[in-house]
């Protein structure tokens, strides 16, 4: 579906036009408009003025206003070009259908793209046994640390009870929706879906069992993230329906196991990752967070006792029957919290502060840890 070539003859200005318009990347789909069929027309005068013709996907298209400031500073970086136009149109039903088949493959069919043989994403399911451990500010840094690196990430707030990654990642923007796909917003490079945009104000979501697992099965059926390198699910603490659904709708997901250093929460922590190994899901590792605070003289005090993540990774490498890392402790830090309630991850914000040191480091292992190949077709051919 992308846009046709122009014709043989064209002007050193129209080709450099057309390369310009090639770096203009969609907002939601984070690929060329180009490429998507976008551009229906560009029209080049002898002055140097250009006037160019974009389909939205739909009408009301929340970031019309920056696919038209994006196509218009390419187009005026471009030199001879003198004046830009920009005319917004919407695409036909039939070529929302062509864009959905081409993005989600022949017949546009609903499924789950990372249970695919050829998906090579790696999905983290991020858990806990208890709530107030961390685990949604862990979940949104090791993301947006990941994408600060250039990896293609998204995250799926499956804690439908209590989403809180739309807050910490300063989302306000509802996501797109084209037919019976959904275009996930973008922060900081990272694509999210989560039930918080889907409500209005700070009404809680009453639902029972069914109803929570096919929330999680449509964030993974009918969002388009694309091709991601890595997806991370927040999941809801403890060992519920959404535990059960995740293990049941993507049954290769690693999961990370979050815990403070109490004994006691280490103990609750157990059970999820215990829960994983007998479901045949493979626990990544564990994450100890609100390790020590770091007093001004360079000490450190332990708040919440000290050892927790080492027995928890301890303890599950025996239930799992394989080795499971403590992947990092991370301290008590208010510029994280601050992070939080502002909506830009401390990975972002302070980098070069221990908190977020430590959670790069985390992120860092985990972008170095290999994607499997297994059932991935290589199109090798005997000669």
């Amino acid at each position: 579906m992308s846009t046709p070539p122009r014709p043989a003859g064209a002007s050193a200005l129209e080709q450099a036009v057309d390369a310009a318009l090639a770096t203009v990347i969609d907002p939601e789909l984070r690929r060329p408009i180009t490429e998507l069929g976008m551009v229906e027309s560009v029209r080049v005068s002898d002055g140097g003025r250009v006037r160019i013709t974009v389909l939205l996907t739909i009408a009301g298209c929340p970031l019309r206003g920056t696919i038209t400031r994006d196509c218009e500073a390419a187009l005026a970086a471009v030199p001879g070009v003198t004046a830009v136009d920009v005319d917004l149109k919407v695409m036909t039903q039939a070529q929302r259908d062509a864009l959905k088949e081409q993005l989600r493959g022949p017949g546009g069919q609903r499924s789950i793209p990372f249970n695919a043989p050829g998906s090579l994403t790696k999905v983290y399911a991020v858990a806990s046994g208890k709530g107030g451990v961390g685990k949604s500010s862990v979940t949104v840094n090791l993301a947006c640390a990941l994408a600060a690196q250039g990896l293609r990430v998204g995250i799926v707030d499956a804690d439908v009870y209590g989403f809180s990654v739309p807050a910490l990642m300063g989302i306000d923007q509802a996501p797109t929706q084209v037919d019976d796909m959904i275009l996930p917003p973008v922060a900081y490079g990272v694509k999210v879906i989560s039930i918080g945009m889907f409500v209005s104000g700070n009404k809680p979501v009453a639902w029972r069992g069914p109803m929570l697992h096919r929330a999680l099965e449509q964030f993974l059926t009918d969002v388009y993230f694309g091709d991601l390198d890595a997806l991370f699910l927040d999941l809801p603490p403890g060992t519920g329906d959404i535990a059960i659904s995740m293990a049941q709708l993507l049954p290769k997901a690693q999961v990370l196991v979050v815990t403070t250093p109490q004994a006691a929460a280490a103990d609750v922590a157990e059970r999820a990752g215990t829960m994983a190994a007998q479901s045949g899901q493979t626990v990544a590792g564990v994450v100890e967070n609100m390790s020590y605070l770091e007093m001004p003289d360079g000490a450190r005090m332990e708040l919440f006792g000290s050892g927790g993540g080492a027995v928890l990774a301890e303890r599950l490498s025996v239930t799992a029957g394989a080795d499971v890392p403590l992947l990092g402790q991370i301290p008590l830090d208010i510029l994280l919290r601050e992070g939080g309630d502002t909506g830009v991850p401390l990975v972002l914000s302070r980098p070069e502060s221990p908190a977020a040191v430590a959670l790069a480091g985390i992120a860092g292992t985990l972008a170095s840890s290999p994607r499997g190949l297994n059932g991935v077709r290589l199109g090798l051919q005997p000669r």
